[in-house]
């Protein structure tokens, strides 16, 4: 099988990432749940995940590092931990439904949202987009720091700066960019919530995610429940991370994480991006020589984009060509890509795309063939 559908989650996973979840299942207790060796011993390794975590994204404060379930919990924590009644917020014009449909139950609670356009390859008519559409009411902006349907990039830099400017709270969705994109928490401070997906661009098992609280800002609990500390309280602990931590964590997955991340930090940033990058170029110049192949944006450039390409063949359906390419061999992701909001922006919500994301793992072959494939259809 050719697999190009990392931005779902990257497959296969990395053989040192097997390695530490099968290790920590073998060799684990309940972390913070007792005094004995075993279980002290796991939970030395939960920290040296944060740790390890703290120091991807060059960020101080190991405590405010809550291992989730995936990027969409911590996304959910942040909504509805901090918004209230009568708040505002905006949104991208390419969001998740990751994002989208909390907000749109928030709705139930007086909670409003507008929506900033995100013009491609124009990062001063985007940040004019989100200005305009704060108001006197406006929380919090959550932007998502690349599209998983488009790979627009935006710059979250300059939006963080613009919320700050008006004291609004910044979340940024890096499901699509960790692992791909540098992540500076030290020189981005204008981050409060950083939401961060584990199996994709980080390499590590599914169900697993991250929340970094970077701001003075700490939201209420999603559930309360038992965090080993504090236990003749019947009040959720009011210190991070046991917070926002309820219940056994998943262990192995976040041990995997912590291999995924030492992964991703060996074969370092810049070379998975230029190589993910080299191999989206030539499939872009490739698939505009096919007539019938219809593509919706430049060629994607480091500027503006993550590596991620969609298109469609004409007179067909996003979900026939999936299933045409999968007799082939080849896993991509066809239809709405969970993302309803950015196919309305690009006019494809009643045909969705045929999205292509590489892994450092995938070949040029790889690309070649599929190329050859889409030919054939």
């Amino acid at each position: 099988m050719i697999y190009l559908d990392n931005s779902a989650t990257t497959y296969p996973k990395p053989l040192k990432v097997r390695q530490a979840v099968s290790s920590a299942m073998q060799n684990s207790a309940n972390p913070g749940r007792g005094g004995y060796d075993l279980a002290m011993r796991s939970s030395e390794e939960i920290f040296r995940t944060r740790k390890a975590v703290a120091d991807f994204f060059g960020f101080q404060k190991e405590e405010n590092i809550i291992f989730t379930l995936n990027c969409t919990t911590a996304l959910n924590i942040v909504m509805k931990g901090t918004l209230k009644s009568g708040d505002h917020v905006v949104v991208s014009s390419l969001e998740h439904n990751a994002v989208m449909r909390p907000l749109q139950k928030l709705t139930e609670k007086g909670i409003s949202y507008s929506i900033a356009n995100v013009f491609p390859c124009d990062n001063d008519k985007t940040v004019d987009s989100f200005r305009n559409a704060i108001n006197s009411k406006t929380k919090m902006i959550i932007c998502t720091h690349a599209s998983n349907v488009w790979g627009i990039k935006l710059p979250i830099d300059r939006i963080s700066a613009l919320a700050h400017e008006y004291g609004v709270l910044f979340t940024v969705d890096a499901a699509q960019s960790a692992g791909i994109v540098p992540i500076n928490l030290t020189f981005e401070n204008n981050i409060d919530f950083l939401c961060v997906a584990g199996h994709k661009g980080l390499y590590g098992p599914m169900g697993t995610g991250i929340l970094i609280v970077s701001g003075d800002t700490v939201p209420s609990p999603l559930i309360e429940g038992g965090t080993g500390s504090n236990s003749m309280s019947l009040e959720q602990p009011s210190d991070l991370p046991d917070r926002l931590e309820s219940g056994t964590p998943n262990y192995s997955g976040i041990i995997g994480l912590r291999a995924g991340m030492d992964f991703v930090s060996s074969k370092k940033i810049e070379n998975i991006s230029k190589h993910e990058f080299g191999l989206i170029k030539h499939l872009y110049k490739e698939l505009s020589k096919i007539p019938k192949v219809k593509l919706y944006l430049p060629e994607p450039s480091e500027e503006y984009f993550v590596p991620i390409l969609s298109f469609n063949i004409k007179d067909m359906d996003s979900e026939g060509v999936s299933s045409a390419l999968n007799k082939k061999g080849i896993a991509v992701r066809a239809g709405l890509q969970c993302s309803p909001l950015a196919h309305k922006s690009m006019n494809t919500l009643e045909t969705g795309s045929v999205r292509i994301s590489p892994s450092i793992m995938t070949r040029p072959y790889d690309i070649d063939y599929l190329v050859s494939a889409v030919r054939k259809i």
